[in-house]
């Protein structure tokens, strides 16, 4: 798995990609080749571009794209396959299985949107903009660092309920690095009291999961 700037994800597996969140806080992705897949977990613009998906289509015209029903329309230049809570898909080597309906509120002048968590082949869990627990066990998780719908004690919570033996941090662009360690610390802390692992990835690094 390729961390990108803020929310987006490169997860890759027997040589096919599957790319998750690619938004509009997330740099010019790379060229990719052999992307199988993408996920995109709510219609906000930080989880997804026309550019983006242009970047991505144009080496992988027949990657197919799912999301909830308000990507579908947000996303309307594209053919979104629309998903919901229980749905499950298979593309290539992978196994996507998505839970969860709604957008973490931000406040109660905001309308709630939808949105849906994916969990990867079994093992891999990215909430999108949620504290959604999936009700299957985690290995691995991408867990949000910082965002305008949580506090840090709402994520410590969620990260000892969802309880991933390995985890890394996602949705950052809104933290300095100061901000970034003060989570991190605070995640680490909840993960080492059952012998989780929680690792700080840069934009362009990659873990083996």
């Amino acid at each position: 798995m390729t961390k990108h700037e803020h929310a987006c994800l490169v997860l890759e597996q027997d040589g096919e990609r599957l790319v998750i969140d690619p938004g509009n806080f997330t740099s010019p992705l790379p060229s990719l080749e052999n992307v199988t897949a993408i996920v995109i977990t709510h219609q906000h613009p930080d989880h997804w571009s026309d550019d983006q998906l242009a970047r991505i289509r144009q080496d992988n015209p027949d990657a197919p794209i799912f999301g909830p029903a308000g990507v579908a329309a947000a996303a309307s230049n594209w053919n979104v396959t629309t998903v919901a809570d229980g749905a499950s898909e298979t593309v290539g080597v992978w196994t996507l299985e998505f839970f969860g309906s709604e957008h973490a509120v931000i406040h109660k002048s905001i309308p709630l949107i939808d949105n849906v968590g994916v969990l990867v082949n079994g093992t891999f869990w990215y909430g999108g903009d949620s504290f959604t627990v999936p009700p299957k066990p985690v290995q691995h998780a991408a867990i949000p660092a910082g965002a305008p719908w949580l506090k840090i004690s709402e994520v410590m919570d969620y990260v000892a309920e969802l309880a991933p033996k390995r985890a890394i941090q996602t949705h950052d662009a809104v933290l300095s690095d100061k901000g970034l360690a003060l989570s991190a610390a605070r995640i680490s802390d909840v993960m080492a009291g059952y012998g989780g692992e929680f690792t700080v990835l840069q934009p362009g690094e990659s873990i083996a999961l």
